[in-house]
């Protein structure tokens, strides 16, 4: 699946499933411009792409801020002269039973995990309909299918990131853009570390897998859709969850 000649941009890279998708479609041939508020980690992650001979830069960026979006994508594009892949991946949590959810809280993740797709995607999209050719793929999550109790703000936008998949993949399909979904399951991250071991237990008791994931299974997914090899899929939600949920 080799990506080479390609340039992918990846929000949220300074850790986890991001940091995952960077390192693997490095590793397969694209240069990488990752982007994070996290300017030390992305130093370090384009120091370890670089070393193993890849190329790579970092961007010190906030998703949730709209001019931020605007002047980063632009410099990403004037340094590698193109984007052609784009991984929206940044995506926080503020967990909280609706009845007591604050609306900050609530805006707060629709703002970074769904807007910001809406708005890396107009400042890319540009640059595919100019090579005739794209990838959009869409971290979302099995939550976003399923609904979790205390999180109505997350599965929220990671349900939006699902129909926003569709809608632009109806509007791009004619200039060989695809745009596809990864809903990720139970994923060992950062993100799901702070969880309570009882959680975690429970959480495995539903996989039949019989494990959690690893950044590393979302990131395979990621650069399948990003290949050729995934040439005629588009629209489509691609379920990284052990069986966690089927159908």
């Amino acid at each position: 699946m080799s990506l080479n000649g390609h340039v992918a941009f990846i929000t949220g890279a300074s850790q986890g499933i991001g940091r995952a998708c960077a390192l693997r479609l490095a590793k397969d041939g694209a240069t990488v411009a990752v982007a994070a508020r996290n300017l030390e980690k992305l130093n370090e992650l384009v120091g370890e792409i670089t070393g193993a001979s890849g190329q790579a830069a970092a961007f010190a960026l906030d998703v949730a801020d709209e001019e931020q979006v605007k002047s980063v994508v632009k410099s990403a594009i004037a340094q590698f002269g193109k984007i052609d892949i784009l991984v929206n991946n940044a995506g926080v949590t503020r967990d909280q039973l609706v009845m007591r959810m604050k609306r900050a809280d609530w805006d707060s993740v629709l703002q970074t995990n769904l807007t910001s797709a809406y708005l890396c995607t107009q400042q890319v999209i540009g640059s595919m309909l100019k090579q005739r050719w794209g990838r959009i793929i869409n971290i979302s999550s099995v939550f976003g299918q399923m609904g979790q109790a205390g999180q109505a703000n997350y599965a929220a936008s990671k349900a939006g990131l699902i129909g926003l998949t569709m809608a632009i993949a109806r509007e791009v399909g004619s200039r060989n853009i695809t745009c596809n979904a990864v809903a990720p399951g139970f994923i060992e991250t950062a993100m799901t570390a702070v969880l309570s071991d009882e959680f975690k237990q429970n959480a495995v008791k539903q996989i039949p897998l019989g494990r959690v994931g690893i950044p590393d299974d979302v990131a395979a997914a990621a650069a399948f859709l990003a290949s050729d090899d995934a040439s005629y899929i588009t629209g489509h939600v691609l379920s990284v969850n052990g069986g966690m949920l089927m159908g």
